[in-house]
């Protein structure tokens, strides 16, 4: 297993969490005709359809894709998704969210031997002192939750690291074939997301909302699925395939200021000077997170 970034990969990561970050654009967008376990649900629908007819089945035991679909489809989405219906504002979820790099690298450590070093450590908290900032920028704005939302905000990141793990540990042992567990994997969450849509989302008004979007709804969704989880799940599970969990999963913290910028960008919103110190932080971290080891034989 590599300790340093190619350039190449470099480059893939930087561009993944770019566009995650911009894929809140397009989930505020959605979320103005379809409620948000429906968006989910035709995400990962999506994701599948029509590809598993094309792509073959990962060369993966079935327990690991169906896994990998709970921790990534259900619990981070679905969790994260409810946690906002119960009072987690959006802009706060995008941030306590970000917890799946510790929970990444702890479960990295536990149940793969994966070693954190110390430019990895001090790395993480600088670039996590620059999320808290940005998070206290936005609890001073106003911004509260419950604390329903929040715990299942917190399990859903969990998720997102549990299912990281799934795949790194199904890929050492099995294959790298990652583009086709995330197509195969995203089988299993649009069934459960549609149910968690129908319960708390007016019932048949939810399939109302989504026969009825607007071609740009719909667009938002395409992208989301095509973009967000098969380009961007299968490229990030490959890197965390070829490097420690303790190198890649940091530049999740990045996906905030990716978000923050597009908000910039496309949606007209502004950066506060204590944002900007929280962005500053983030990227400082990230540096020393990749190049803090170049010395180190």
């Amino acid at each position: 297993m590599r300790a340093r970034l190619a350039p190449r990969d470099f480059a893939l990561i930087l561009a993944v969490v770019t566009l995650w970050g911009f894929s809140f654009v397009p989930i505020k967008v959605g979320l103005t005709e379809i409620p948000p376990f429906a968006l989910a649900a035709l995400r990962f629908l999506f994701a599948a359809v029509p590809l598993v007819f094309f792509v073959r089945p990962p060369r993966i035991p079935l327990r690991f894709v169906i896994a990998y679909g709970i921790g990534i489809g259900i619990c981070q989405f679905g969790l994260l998704f409810l946690g906002m219906k119960l009072g987690m504002p959006a802009g706060l979820s995008s941030l306590v969210i970000q917890l799946q790099v510790f929970f990444t690298i702890g479960l990295g450590i536990v149940f793969l031997g994966d070693r954190l070093h110390r430019e990895n450590a001090v790395g993480a908290a600088i670039a996590a002192l620059g999320v808290i900032l940005l998070a206290i920028y936005r609890i001073r704005g106003g911004t509260s939750s419950t604390l329903i939302g929040l715990l299942l905000v917190t399990v859903s990141a969990l998720g997102w690291g549990a299912g990281n793990v799934i795949a790194k540990r199904a890929a050492g042992t099995h294959s790298a074939d990652m583009f086709a567990l995330v197509v195969w994997s995203s089988l299993v969450p649009p069934l459960p997301l549609a149910a968690l849509s129908y319960a708390f989302e007016g019932g048949a008004a939810a399939w109302h909302a989504v026969v009825t979007a607007s071609p740009l709804a719909w667009g938002c969704a395409l992208f989301l699925a095509y973009v967000a989880t098969l380009f961007g799940f299968a490229s990030w599970a490959r890197l965390l395939h070829r490097y420690p969990t303790a190198l890649v999963a940091p530049f999740g913290l990045l996906i905030p200021v990716s978000g923050l910028a597009s908000g910039a960008l496309f949606l007209g919103e502004t950066l506060a000077p204590l944002q900007m110190v929280g962005v500053a932080l983030v990227l400082a971290g990230l540096v020393v997170n990749v190049y803090g080891g170049a010395n180190r034989s």
